[in-house]
């Protein structure tokens, strides 16, 4: 249930500010059954399961988790459309220091987000008994957070040293994307690596998640205020084809007789078809709440904030 409930959130801060609170609270409950459930049991569904009996990767929820929280929160920015002034109006973070801080606890949350997808304090393989990705399949706690921490520093490191070449200096901000990138980049890998593995997919997934926040969101033109598919859907993808290239069988990934082309098709496919799927269900549930209660709040409720015109109340009191 941990897993479900923060799928929906974290789409959640992809439009914040422009949903109403009604329509929000039925669009996170229809995508929870329609799109979260039935790819959850997909993937960790045990024998019977579509990409459990292909022997898909996904130890902690990189296609369950990030590819679908990734996916949806593009559809709905799309089908919502941008923040007022957006594109006209310089909107900076409202607080740097909580920023630095949420992300200090996501990272250390991070460890029982990976870590306890074992379902036990231990070190051995995280390989399931149908040689697939079932959470909680033997082990692999130890391992798991290690390259936990390393893909995570290694990212934002990456992500600072990007933006750094690109505009002559780095920021606070982009540190804390890139880690948060590199963790999201992990989790389905992390229980089948070991560090050079967590070493390669974090600075893959700080690069990568890089561009696709910033040269490829300014392309596209949509308005993802928090990046969630900039950081968390392109982050599962690239650390679910990644886990088919650095699993180790040490650690429960590939056995002898499993290529890496053959996992990384494996691995691609389960993706593919995750993305397509979100896509279209997440597009068709907004527009069943668009016709049912509306999406979008009124201009004036959104230029006085959400916060102040839907619930009277105010995060400063001075």
């Amino acid at each position: 249930m941990t897993f479900a409930i923060i799928t929906p959130a974290l789409m959640v801060g992809a439009f914040a500010e422009r949903l109403k609170f009604t329509s929000m609270l039925a669009f996170c409950l229809g995508w929870l059954v329609v799109v979260y459930l039935p790819i959850c049991h997909m993937t960790w569904g045990g024998p019977g399961s579509y990409f459990g009996d292909m022997g898909v990767f996904d130890f902690a929820g990189g296609i369950v988790v990030h590819i679908t929280a990734g996916v949806g929160a593009l559809v709905a920015c799309i089908v919502i459309g941008p923040r007022s002034g957006y594109g006209r109006t310089p909107m900076l973070p409202h607080n740097l220091t909580m920023c630095f801080t949420g992300t200090g606890m996501l990272w250390v949350g991070w460890y029982g987000f990976n870590g306890g997808s074992a379902l036990g304090a231990n070190g051995g393989s995280a390989l399931g008994a149908n040689g697939g990705s079932a959470l909680g399949a033997n082990g692999g706690a130890a391992m798991a957070v290690v390259v936990t921490q390393i893909s995570a520093a290694t990212a934002a490191a990456t992500w600072m040293g990007a933006e750094w070449i690109r505009h002559g200096k780095p920021s606070v901000l982009g540190i804390a994307t890139g880690a948060i990138a590199g963790l999201a980049a992990v989790t389905p890998a992390s229980g089948f690596i070991g560090p050079v593995g967590g070493l390669s997919i974090g600075f893959a997934s700080g690069l990568v998640c890089f561009l696709a926040s910033t040269t490829m969101k300014n392309a596209l033109g949509y308005d993802d205020s928090l990046d969630v598919f900039g950081v968390h859907g392109v982050g599962g993808f690239v650390g679910t084809l990644l886990a088919a290239v650095f699993a180790s069988q040490v650690f429960g990934g590939n056995q002898g007789d499993l290529a890496i082309g053959s996992q990384l098709g494996v691995q691609a496919y389960a993706a593919i078809v995750t993305v397509v799927y979100t896509a279209a269900a997440t597009f068709a549930i907004l527009k069943v709440v668009e016709a049912v209660m509306g999406l979008r709040v009124e201009d004036e409720d959104e230029t006085r904030g959400l916060d102040i015109s839907l619930h009277e109340e105010t995060g400063y009191n001075y």
